[in-house]
């Protein structure tokens, strides 16, 4: 019997010939077939899920500030009351990165945007009810990590304006940006980004970044602009981050692994240098935390084996205070209102989609301010993960979890879709899976979500077991993976797919390198074809940093490593077809990476489905694009995996 093209197939399953999907104006769909329109139809439900992430409290009323999407992309908007409208302040054709009230009287927010996705971030003053945010910075260079004073009248922020490179520190009202705006430290090196302030408003903690495994910190004056240590200069191999200071000026709270295998909260004497671990039992990481105004309480987030989990504790004495169990999730963006007596964050778990969330410490009751809509399905049908541990090649033992589908309604053996984290210092979380629950609620795939090693949230040693020279023992893992599958009854080790976005991307093209018998296809999404043409493409600002993490390409020795070890040399080893994404404006992973890899596949006779998007970056950001993609992965699975 013949084989039926994706089209073809796809018609077949709707019951329908109908016309093609068309394709968005700055997409390039390179060798996809045409894409029924009544797939779009079919699985319309799934593209209209939305979010909500809380940014900031107004500092003078009970009310959010929040990112959502009712149209192309991520905008502000305000929740006046829990449950309340979501009041649209912002309808840019570019997506918000993330913005806040001025601190103290919130008569205005800034936040920040880039163009295109391709993360030379701005930041913009927006009044409501002046529709015309202001350009605070240059306009050209690429401007992060800004801090408030406590006062409200200045904003820290780390930019490359000087040289494309390096993250000197600025400074300015954003009142008054031409007047005041101004470099008040020249630095070296693209890991530079200011921490938090001195309440006195004189001092700024400085975090300088080497690695995942390495930084430190730093006390600037900002009236002379001299520097000193807060860490003890020349110390290797540990991370300290998130530092703020406490109300009395003298203690600094920050998390470091010093002495641990994790990240534990500290309180530092800023004179002395003596620090006292607060979480001495706690054996996860601490992923955040913050100081409440009144300088008397800690809320923090432990990441106990991908789950959050919040504490609260008397700053004074160290002793924890009771705090609500939440749902199995991922808390992000905790942050308090001046009021010292409500927490508010963004809450993500499977049965929900991220949302803002509040917590009044003094009563413990959880407030729900937004209520994302699910596109008319029912969110608490969704599956839920179960955690499952494997032993790699060598013993090492990873974890990861799976998705299964309905066994009443997709009985006997199931295809499987591993998808696999980037970063590569990320960590695969129990979130709500979003578009992913068409392919468990609609397709009946199982969704595998591993943390290979190199992964975040199991310990510093265990960060470090791909670096470098080790880089393929990560992709050593995903063979562990595939024999747990083929141990599963359930599952079927005969239709196996892989998927992830940035190393993520590369991890999938490692992968079917090196299990093309035991794969039928890979997405590879913004993905590293080569180390080597990756570090000599990615922004200057980057480069460093990777170098870190992948290896030093001027040493001949990692070179040729690296020539020996890239997926684009050892095309002839892949044998099965791949879907290629990419943005055009990416600054991480350069276009180059995947025209060069569609290149050399498609040269040795591969099948190779291309998604270029001409006004996207590090992933698709605009909801037209982002359903397209998704459209064009089902029918690609559909046609090489589903059958």
């Amino acid at each position: 019997m013949s084989r039926l093209s994706a089209t073809a197939f796809l018609a077949a399953t709707l019951g329908t010939a109908a016309p093609a999907q068309t394709v968005p104006d700055n997409l390039v769909a390179d060798g996809i077939p045409a894409i029924p329109a009544t797939l779009r139809r079919q699985v319309s439900p799934y593209l209209e899920f939305r979010t909500a992430s809380f940014q900031s409290w107004h500092p003078q009323r009970r009310e959010m500030l929040i990112t959502t999407r009712f149209a192309e992309t991520m905008q502000l908007h305000r929740v006046r009351l829990p449950g309340g409208a979501r009041e649209q302040l912002t309808f840019l054709p570019e997506p918000i990165a993330g913005g806040g009230y001025q601190p103290k009287q919130g008569r205005y927010i800034v936040f920040g945007q880039d163009t295109g996705g391709g993360e030379f971030f701005q930041y913009y003053r927006f009044e409501p009810g002046h529709p015309a945010p202001v350009l605070l910075t240059d306009g050209t260079s690429r401007n992060t990590g800004a801090r408030w004073s406590d006062s409200g009248t200045w904003l820290i922020y780390s930019s490359t304006r000087r040289n494309g490179k390096d993250t000197d520190l600025y400074l300015m009202n954003p009142a008054d940006p031409k007047g005041t705006d101004r470099r008040v430290k020249e630095l070296s090196g693209g890991g530079w980004t200011a921490s938090g302030w001195s309440p006195d408003e004189k001092t700024v903690i400085v975090q300088e970044y080497v690695s995942i495994n390495e930084s430190h910190l730093h006390l600037l004056d900002l009236a002379s602009g001299r520097m000193t240590p807060l860490t003890p200069a020349g110390e290797k191999g540990v991370s300290w981050a998130d530092a703020e200071f406490g109300r009395d000026g003298r203690s600094v709270y920050a998390t470091t692994d010093r002495d641990s295998e994790f990240h534990r909260l500290v309180r530092m004497d800023r004179d002395s240098g003596e620090v006292t671990v607060l979480t001495p039992d706690l054996k996860w990481d601490v992923a955040s935390f913050d100081l409440s105004p009144d300088g008397r309480t800690l809320a923090f987030v432990a990441n106990e084996d991908g789950a959050s989990v919040l504490h609260l504790m008397d700053a004074a004495t160290g002793r924890e205070r009771p705090a609500p169990r939440l749902p199995v999730g991922v808390i992000s963006g905790l942050a308090w209102h001046e009021n010292s007596r409500d927490l508010g964050f963004t809450l993500s778990y499977a049965q929900s989609p991220a949302d803002a969330h509040s917590l009044d410490v003094e009563t413990g009751e959880l407030t729900r301010w937004t209520f994302s809509e699910t596109g008319g399905l029912d969110a608490t049908q969704f599956r839920s993960p179960e955690w499952i541990r494997v032993k790699s090649f060598d013993g090492l033992a990873v974890s990861g979890f799976a998705y299964r589908p309905d066994p009443v309604k997709f009985p006997g053996r199931r295809p499987v879709l591993i998808y696999i984290h980037g970063g590569p210092e990320s960590q695969s979380l129990p979130t709500f899976q979003g578009r992913m629950n068409y392919y468990l609620d609609e397709l009946g795939f199982a969704l595998v979500v591993p943390n290979v090693r190199g992964s975040s949230g199991y310990g510093k040693t265990f960060l470090t077991l791909d670096n470098g020279m080790k880089r393929e023992d990560s992709v050593k893992d995903i063979g562990a993976f595939l024999d747990w599958i083929a141990m599963q009854p359930t599952l079927d080790a005969g239709r196996v797919a892989v998927m992830g976005g940035s190393y993520g991307g590369y991890m999938t093209l490692a992968s079917v390198v090196h299990f093309s018998d035991r794969l039928r296809c890979g997405v590879d999404v913004v993905g590293i074809s080569s180390f080597l043409t990756f570090l000599k493409n990615t922004q200057d600002y980057r480069r460093d940093l990777r170098r870190v993490e992948y290896g030093d390409e001027r040493d001949p020795e990692m070179r040729a490593f690296m020539e020996r070890t890239a997926p684009l040399n050892n095309v002839s080893r892949m044998k099965v077809p791949l879907l290629v994404v990419q943005g055009a404006n990416d600054p991480r992973v350069p276009l180059s990476e995947a025209e060069q890899m569609v290149k050399a596949l498609r040269a040795n006779g591969g099948t190779c489905w291309y998604l270029m998007a001409r006004d996207e970056g590090h992933g698709f950001a605009k909801k037209r694009n982002a359903d397209f993609q998704f459209l064009a992965t089902i029918q690609f699975l559909s046609e090489f995996l589903l059958r």
